[in-house]
């Protein structure tokens, strides 16, 4: 998995760099050697370097080393929805397009991305953040615990290529400690490899170490409406950024206060000051649906993959083979049966989602092959027909 960069990462850690050089006005933003690197070539192409903050109807706000810009999104449109310019990737704007306005020429090669299956029926991803670190996954502790949708959670961010965490919120709202105890041990069983942190924003358990394990890199805010991902989000920013409204007594769920995918800056800690990364918060998610997440279904599911090198045939389903290591983990209780039934209703999904993906595309390449055949006839035609005049 990508891991946040380092210090050694820094443009101003080089070897020829002073040790009292000031850092990158990006560094804050995330803006390492890696990224200059990548960047050289629009540099001398007279372009600057943007992050953007938010996208919006064909423009974005970025911010660049003298200040936020609002620019013009129309050169790097594109038809592929997982490609379009998201909250969090880094840009090569010019800052006086032929229009009057800043433009984007050109979106960088992202490091990470955290997509999903679209909420519609055309078989499409959709990016919902860039170049991130951590994926946050909050998951409200004054509802009834849903395992299942945690672990689709996080076999997205392990497919996104970032480090999944899961913060159980609105610890305040479980007046018995062991029952949280339980819950956080319950999600630790759901999510092996995967950080679990209570906390909660009212009083302010568990913030100083959520804190501390997302200082320096980008981190994306996920979950359901009502997980309370904006009153974390203020907490963690330390100020009152993202609107907050209070959730329907009747259900527990809350309204989408976020409607957009905002980066926000997070306060530098401690006497240095220093890189304190970014924050990207996200309007809650009613529907997560699987895209290309094979890979991070098996990361999600480790102890199910590790069981599976032991059962006698490779391809081994776990449905009724003999000698299973996976079915014999269930039947002497090592291994829950609900987790075996949500790794195969994981991967059932994502393989639907793949042929009818492949479907698509085979739908679309015929009809542009088809298209081409017309045309190839019509200018035949055209060339048969006698030329009149002289």
């Amino acid at each position: 998995m990508n891991s946040r960069p380092t210090s050694g990462d820094s443009p101003s850690s080089s070897p020829s760099s002073s040790s009292s050089s000031p850092p990158h006005p990006l560094a804050g933003y995330g803006w390492d050697a890696r990224t200059a690197d990548t960047f050289a070539p629009y540099a001398a192409q007279g372009l600057v370097p943007a992050r953007v903050v938010r996208v919006d109807r064909g423009r974005c706000e970025a911010v660049t080393a003298e200040g936020p810009v609002r620019a013009d999104t129309a050169p790097v449109a594109t038809d592929d929805p997982t490609r379009v310019l998201c909250t969090g990737d880094w840009a090569a704007l010019s800052l006086a397009g032929p229009r009057g306005v800043p433009e984007v020429r050109a979106v960088l090669p992202r490091r990470t991305a955290f997509l999903r299956s679209a909420s519609s029926k055309r078989s499409e991803g959709q990016v919902l953040a860039a170049n991130v670190d951590h994926v946050l996954v909050a998951v409200p502790l004054n509802l009834e615990l849903d395992l299942g949708r945690v672990e689709r959670f996080i076999s997205l961010a392990w497919t996104s290529g970032a480090q999944p965490l899961v913060v159980l919120t609105k610890t305040d709202l479980v007046p018995d400690p062991d029952t949280v105890r339980q819950l956080v041990a319950d999600t630790e069983l759901s999510a092996p490899g995967v950080q679990v942190l209570p906390v909660s924003a009212a009083t302010g358990e568990g913030l100083d170490v959520l804190a501390a394990s997302v200082a320096g890199g980008t981190s994306v805010l996920i979950g359901q409406s009502g997980a309370g991902k904006s009153t974390l989000a203020n907490a963690l920013l330390g100020a009152e950024v993202q609107e907050v409204q209070a959730i329907r007594d009747s259900d527990g769920k809350g309204r989408h206060t976020t409607t957009t995918r905002d980066l926000l800056p997070l306060p530098a800690a401690g006497e240095q000051g220093g890189a304190a990364g970014v924050l990207i918060d996200t309007p809650g998610l009613r529907g997560v649906g699987l895209w290309e997440a094979e890979e991070g279904v098996g990361l999600a599911f480790a102890e199910i993959a590790a069981l599976a090198e032991r059962c006698r045939f490779h391809d081994c389903e776990h449905e009724a083979e003999p000698d299973c290591a996976v079915l014999a983990a269930v039947e002497d209780g090592t291994l829950p049966e609900r987790r075996l039934d949500s790794y195969r209703k994981l991967l059932r999904e994502n393989a639907r989602l793949a042929a009818r993906t492949d479907a698509r595309l085979r739908a679309e390449q015929k009809r542009t092959f088809k298209q081409r055949q017309a045309l190839g006839r019509h200018m035949m035609e055209r060339k048969r027909q006698p030329r009149y005049g002289g």
